[in-house]
């Protein structure tokens, strides 16, 4: 019983995410260029699909969304070869939520990030484009909040390519079939409020739109 690959979401193990991949963004966030790939991870349960809302989460008070070329991992590899690399891939638009807040405080303590990154609903997803996207380095990314443009940039932009990506990722963990590489998000980064519509794309290729919504408060009886 083979699992479609179409369908990651559901059962890939690993979203690995990549910051500052752009020199634009870096300076935005007033972060220094990095030398080497800077790696985080988000829980596949962050995971939403178009026709689920973007919830804020409860004692979050800015939440930013972010613009992402997602790269889907077709087979098993580690130690994959910059040459090889391209071989593993398929394509998706994603967003990485960041609950910027909570991101300050925890970077200003010396602290992982892994709440501000990882809340439910902070990786909403596209499905998988392959024959759409001949040359993934030359792209455009777009967003909207409510039709008006916040972030446009180019993936001809990136640090670090996707075969070093894969390479330098793998190189250290098994990268497997059904796993999200969000490979970062141009300049333009900014907060999002209840109520409004975030719109996204990759050039007409592909596009999505999710609603803002507030995270309930949980009632107990």
């Amino acid at each position: 019983h083979s699992r479609d690959i179409k369908r990651f979401w559901e059962w890939g193990r690993k979203i690995v995410c990549v910051g500052r991949n752009y020199i634009d963004h870096c300076a935005e966030l007033k972060n220094p260029v990095p030398s080497s790939p800077l790696i985080f991870l988000k829980p596949t349960s962050a995971y939403i699909r178009e026709g689920e809302p973007m919830k804020i989460p409860t004692g979050c008070d800015s939440v930013h969304h972010e613009v992402e070329l997602g790269i889907v991992i077709s087979k098993n590899g580690s130690d994959i070869q910059q040459s090889q690399a391209m071989d593993y891939v398929g394509y998706v638009l994603a967003l990485d939520m960041t609950a910027r807040d909570w991101q300050d405080k925890a970077k200003s303590k010396g602290q992982p990030w892994s709440m501000a990154k990882g809340f439910d609903t902070s990786c909403p997803i596209s499905g998988i484009e392959k024959e759409t996207i001949p040359d993934p380095h030359n792209i455009n990314l777009w967003l909207n909040v409510n039709d008006e443009s916040k972030q446009q940039g180019t993936t001809k932009d990136m640090i670090f390519t996707i075969p070093f990506l894969i390479n330098y990722i793998s190189s250290v963990m098994q990268l497997e079939e059904g796993d999200l590489l969000l490979t970062g998000t141009p300049k333009g980064v900014g907060p999002v409020r209840p109520g409004d519509v975030i719109h996204c794309g990759i050039d007409s290729v592909v596009s999505m739109k999710f609603p803002v919504e507030e995270e309930k408060e949980s009632i107990t009886s």
